[in-house]
C-alpha cells in the first residue's frame, strides 16, 4: 500500500465525541501545551546554596565560666534594668549553621526555667546561643 493513501479510510470520519466525559474548553486545551519551567525552583535552590552561614562556635570551658559569671551578675542586678549588649547565635531555619547578631537593650525578663533572656523590645535569646554579654553602666 502506498503511504500517500494510508489513512484514506478514516480521514473523513466525524470527530469522536465522548458520551461519558464533557468536552474540554479550548482555553484548557491550550493551557496543557503552554510553555513551562522544566526546572521550576532551580534558581531558588542555587541561590539558597550560595547563601553563606556561620557555624556556631564552641566556647572553651574558661569562656563558659566567664559567661556564666556575667549571666549570674546580670540576674542579680536585673531590678536595676541595666543596659546590656549581647552577642548571640541565630540558627538558620533552612540549612545548617546560622549567623551571629549583636543587640543592645534592657532586660525585661530573666527566665531561669526556660533558659531565656527577654529584652525590652521582646527579643528572646536562649542561654545556649549567647556568645558574649556586656553590662553597660
Amino acid at each position: 500500500m502506498n503511504d500517500k493513501y494510508k489513512y484514506d479510510d478514516i480521514i473523513n470520519l466525524p470527530h469522536h465525541i465522548s458520551k461519558t466525559r464533557p468536552r474540554m474548553p479550548l482555553l484548557d486545551r491550550a493551557a496543557q501545551f503552554s510553555s513551562f519551567a522544566a526546572l521550576s525552583g532551580h534558581k531558588e535552590v542555587i541561590k539558597e546554596t550560595e547563601r553563606i552561614t556561620d557555624e556556631m562556635l564552641d566556647l572553651s570551658e574558661d569562656a563558659k565560666e566567664i559567661l556564666s559569671e556575667k549571666l549570674t551578675k546580670l540576674k542579680n542586678c536585673i531590678n536595676e534594668y541595666p543596659e546590656i549588649e549581647i552577642t548571640y547565635f541565630i540558627p538558620d531555619v533552612k540549612k545548617s549553621g546560622g549567623s551571629y547578631n549583636k543587640i543592645r537593650g534592657k532586660i525585661k525578663k530573666y527566665d531561669d526555667y526556660n533558659r531565656v533572656l527577654i529584652l525590652d523590645n521582646n527579643t528572646e535569646i536562649h542561654f545556649d546561643y549567647i556568645y558574649n554579654v556586656s553590662i553597660e553602666n
